[in-house]
């Protein structure tokens, strides 16, 4: 299964006409693209009833991606994080099944200590045994120790264009179970479009994976309103590459 989608659901006027002309932008986007990524849960929390609405919006195929809260990943650095992931875990769980990965993005100065590491990852995976994905932006995450622990936990390493840190931050890691793309922009990171080039390289590399591993392909591009653009493109050309497997 390859789901494809973006960061946030909104729907700017320029795709209108990819989409159902009624309902809230969660519908209309739903109805089109099988996935999400909440971003906003790194910023803020929400009300477990808020997370049961949004599940509620959207078609039985649909998941949401949930970014953990930047108090447990860059304020508190993956310490004490107890209190912060048992509410955000209560909070999450309102999606049901649409809950898809969660996602841990790391600071950029955030180098790897294999001890503090490993407690915050055995703590959360005590507490949540659904899919998570990691994204950090340091150097040291990518050698062979961290790589090792995260896929000890059943974390897979984020693959992200532009890759921050490290050259191999292009390429997936930990946990091969799965695969979770973040496509940010290029070269100007979350403004930039991806040209149809681009989009057809990313299509064959998804299209052409041998795995049973459930991929996720996100859009961050969105400051400039591309990213959904690129979601509905890309799911366009993964079809034409052969018998889909992407989500609707």
């Amino acid at each position: 299964m390859i789901r494809i989608g973006t960061a946030g659901w909104s729907v700017h006027a320029r795709y209108s006409g990819s989409f159902p002309a009624t309902g809230t932008h969660l519908e209309r986007y739903a109805s089109v693209i099988g996935a999400v990524e909440i971003n906003s849960s790194f910023y803020r929390s929400h009300q477990r009833s808020t997370y049961e609405r949004w599940a509620s919006s959207t078609p039985e195929g649909f998941r949401f991606a949930v970014k953990v809260p930047k108090t447990a990943t860059h304020e508190n650095r993956l310490k004490a994080t107890d209190a912060i992931l048992g509410r955000f875990l209560e909070e999450v769980s309102g999606l049901g099944e649409k809950l898809g990965p969660l996602l841990v993005q790391l600071p950029p100065s955030l180098a790897f200590e294999e001890a503090t590491a490993a407690t915050f990852f055995s703590d959360l995976r005590q507490r949540h045994q659904g899919q998570v994905a990691c994204e950090p932006r340091h150097a040291s995450w990518y050698e062979g120790d961290a790589d090792m622990l995260l896929a000890a936990h059943r974390i897979a390493r984020v693959a992200a264009d532009p890759p921050a840190g490290s050259p191999s931050a292009a390429e997936p890691g930990g946990w091969s179970g799965l695969v979770y793309l973040r496509l940010h922009g290029t070269p100007r990171v979350y403004y930039s479009d991806y040209g149809d080039a681009t989009l057809d390289a990313v299509a064959r590399r998804l299209a052409v994976r041998v795995t049973d591993a459930e991929t996720w392909c996100v859009f961050d591009n969105t400051a400039a309103f591309a990213a959904l653009g690129n979601a509905l493109s890309l799911k366009g050309k993964i079809a034409e590459c052969g018998p889909s497997r992407a989500g609707a």
